[in-house]
């Protein structure tokens, strides 16, 4: 294992978390924690933005849109809670949504107070790509991530990430 640092006989399953990392301070596993998600996320992403580019998504972001606004079918989806439920910044959504729309997938409406708020709905082409996109984002996930997780193990992990979560 990479992140073992200290020598032992045991095997990585038998150390405990202190022994397997090699860290004295018990404080440092936030640390490893951020770090590895932040690794991971790098890792992977690149993958992704490449299968889904082949797709015609010019951005991961827009498959997780397309998905948003695909669950309120016809009614639409108000902008501002795409990027709460989302957690991304308003200027990035804003950036993502000009194109998306550029690109044929959505179209917004703007509610009168303002032009502040908008409601994005899928174009005919949009709710395609979705359809479409699903089974590709599905396999490129199993195949960067199967073989080093099985499904209890995915299961796990989402779950203690969602603890890092809002609630809402």
């Amino acid at each position: 294992m990479s992140q073992m640092t200290l020598s032992s006989d045991k095997h990585p399953s038998e150390l405990s978390n202190q022994e397997f990392f090699g860290n004295e301070d018990p404080d440092i596993a936030y640390s490893r924690v951020w770090l590895y998600i932040l690794k991971s996320q790098r890792k992977f992403y690149a993958q992704f933005a490449q299968a889904l580019k082949k797709e015609g998504l010019g951005d991961p972001m827009w498959y997780e849109i397309l998905f948003e606004i695909a669950q309120t079918g016809d009614k639409g989806k108000l902008m501002g809670e795409i990027e709460h439920k989302l957690m991304i910044p308003q200027y990035t959504i804003s950036r993502q949504v000009g194109r998306m729309e550029q690109a044929g997938l959505i179209y917004r409406e703007f509610i009168a107070d303002g032009r502040r708020k908008q409601l994005l709905f899928l174009t005919e082409l949009g709710a395609q790509r979705q359809e479409e996109v699903w089974p590709i984002y599905l396999e490129t996930l199993k195949a960067e991530m199967g073989p080093l997780l099985n499904t209890d193990e995915a299961y796990d992990l989402a779950r203690f990430l969602l603890r890092l979560l809002p609630n809402k």
